[in-house]
């Protein structure tokens, strides 16, 4: 096999750019979900993945979540370390990508499982409004330094805003 990068992957490439990006992101989004699970369902059991059935059903999804988590940090990895062997990866652009996939689920699980699906609330017994504030905001910043960030890369590497 050989050693030589293909024109079409080299970090510096549309293909390259968008690959480090979208398998960062993946990582991001199960390192935001791993610290989710651990933090809130496991070590404060302030709700479970789904809390709107038996303590035993929320077991599960959590079990299931993290299941999920598990198989997207796995094959994040695999993929990243693909893009490295293939010495494609654009690292400015993955830690974008890494910041854009903390704040998507972030904001996914705040706004699309918290409040439209309810499939849990943050904390239960309190007022959840300042909770709910805090978890958006957090994964608004998070989104906020993953575009800043990308803006600095396509910027670096001549790629523009449209990449």
């Amino acid at each position: 096999m050989s050693d030589s990068v293909r024109s079409d992957t080299a970090p510096g490439t549309g293909s390259a750019i968008r690959g480090s990006m979208a398998v960062c992101a993946l990582i991001g989004a199960a390192v935001m979900a791993s610290a989710d699970e651990i933090v809130f369902h496991q070590i404060l059991g302030w709700h479970h993945f789904y809390d709107r059935s038996t303590s035993g059903v929320g077991l599960l999804s959590d079990g299931l979540l993290h299941t999920a988590e598990l198989l997207a940090l796995v094959a994040g990895f695999f993929l990243y370390a693909d893009l490295r062997r293939r010495r494609a990866l654009a690292s400015a652009h993955a830690w974008s990508g890494f910041f854009l996939g903390l704040g998507l689920f972030q904001l996914f699980d705040g706004i699309v499982d918290h409040k439209l699906l309810r499939l849990h609330q943050i904390r239960y017994g309190v007022d959840v409004t300042p909770y709910d504030w805090a978890w958006n905001i957090t994964g608004l910043l998070l989104l906020l330094i993953g575009v800043i960030l990308a803006l600095r890369a396509a910027h670096r590497s001549g790629t523009g805003t449209a990449s």
